[in-house]
């Protein structure tokens, strides 16, 4: 996991009139807009179709209305980003509404769903401009409509309501990149906390460790080296003080033995600390990370580092699931076959591509350390993933180490 950096220097940008990724929203409005410019476009041919004879300009006006909605079909096909194909397309879809405005004006009024696409494609500039001159053409087919009658409304009101509509949009569009902006900066600061949690923990594990470290097996090495100096000077001249040396070396060796195990001990993983085994372990940690378990075979006895193995592989990849797979569910298997103990770890989250994710996530400290641990005792790890079905983590471990 890549550390975050410090500073994004996208959410000190000014809000941009574009794109907003995979806002819901976004695609809701999008579709509804859609759905109005085709009951404008229908509404204006129609219109256009009831109010008017049959004339020379009627089937370049139903042929240019075909291939306006065509075109216009093509919009969610190339995104919503100002890429030259979008752009290219865009300017195509107003130049053949200006042609019908100019044939017929009913159809000015399929500029309003035009100036949402104008102003979700194109950086503020260019979209105001847009809109501006959407806006005339709006103008200039009601001044058509009105068969030379002065109404002053006709004037101001298209203007009005266009500024009325790009503000309230770019209103939008800015609240919705602050609050994306503040997302980020919440998450960063959740796992920059994180981190300094870990590494405040790491340090006072580490600083634990040296002190009792040096408060008992240090010292008693160190009593150790003093008395067996001290049998060698007294071997030959005070046998039997030389002796007492050495055993009381020996008994200091044997609690400094037991001290060791103890260290080894606490540092195993604390769910197998209170003896009730790998099952009882793992179904512990499935029932707080909210996970289903369940075991297949038959339960066969293993060997500890296995047991811590297979247990601290089903925790980091639970937590790979946590932070990264957004996935609603997660089940642990336990598998006892014949040649082999096999851990499986599958969530219904997003997936990735584990050929195109491989070289970054080796990069990491997750799955490489799993599959350190599953290689040290002679087994495998294998990931299985495709994007927007899940993943399986699966960790085999030969049997044969029992003997």
């Amino acid at each position: 996991m890549t550390r975050p950096t410090e500073h994004d220097p996208d959410a000190r940008r000014p809000a941009r009139v574009g794109p907003a990724g995979h806002d819901p929203d976004a695609r809701w409005l999008a579709r509804v807009m859609h759905i109005a410019f085709f009951l404008l476009l229908g509404a204006s041919l129609a219109r256009f179709l009831l109010r008017h004879d049959w004339e020379a300009r009627s089937p370049w006006i139903i042929a240019l209305t075909g291939a306006l909605a065509s075109l216009y079909l093509l919009g969610p096909v190339l995104g919503t980003r100002a890429t030259p194909r979008r752009i290219a397309w865009l300017g195509t879809v107003v130049a053949v509404w200006v042609v019908l405005v100019v044939l017929a004006p009913s159809f000015a009024w399929c500029a309003v769903p035009l100036f949402y696409t104008g102003l979700r494609t194109l950086p503020p500039r260019a979209a105001l401009g847009l809109v501006a001159l959407l806006t005339a053409f709006v103008v200039f087919a009601q001044v058509q409509l009105s068969h030379g009658g002065w109404d002053p409304n006709l004037i101001v009101a298209p203007p009005a309501v266009a500024a009325l509509a790009t503000g309230v949009f770019v209103y939008s569009d800015r609240q919705a990149a602050r609050q994306r902006a503040l997302i980020d900066d919440l998450i960063r600061t959740r796992r920059e906390l994180a981190a300094i949690e870990r590494r405040e923990g790491t340090l006072a594990e580490r600083q634990r460790l040296s002190m009792e470290i040096h408060d008992t097996l240090a010292q008693g090495l160190s009593s150790q080296q003093m008395l067996l100096q001290a049998a060698d000077r007294t071997w030959d001249s005070d046998p039997g003080t030389a002796r007492r040396h050495v055993r009381t070396a020996e008994s200091i060796a044997e609690l400094n033995l037991a001290e060791a195990r103890r260290f080894v001990q606490d540092l195993a993983p604390a769910d197998l600390a209170g003896g009730g085994g790998l099952e009882e372990a793992l179904r512990g940690l499935a029932a707080r990370e909210s996970a289903a378990f369940r075991v297949d075979g038959t339960p066969v006895p293993l060997p500890d580092r296995v047991q811590a193995a297979l247990l601290r592989i089903a925790q980091g990849a639970l937590a790979n699931i946590r932070e990264h797979a957004d996935a609603d569910s997660a089940a642990l298997t336990l598998s006892y076959l014949d040649d082999q103990v096999v851990l499986d770890i599958a969530d219904d989250g997003r997936g990735f591509d584990p050929a195109l994710s491989r070289e970054q996530a080796e990069r990491g400290h997750g799955l490489p350390a799993m599959r350190v641990r599953a290689q040290q005792l002679g087994g495998t790890l294998t990931v299985e993933s495709t994007p927007g079905e899940g993943t399986v983590l699966s960790a085999a471990i030969p049997l044969s180490l029992e003997s």
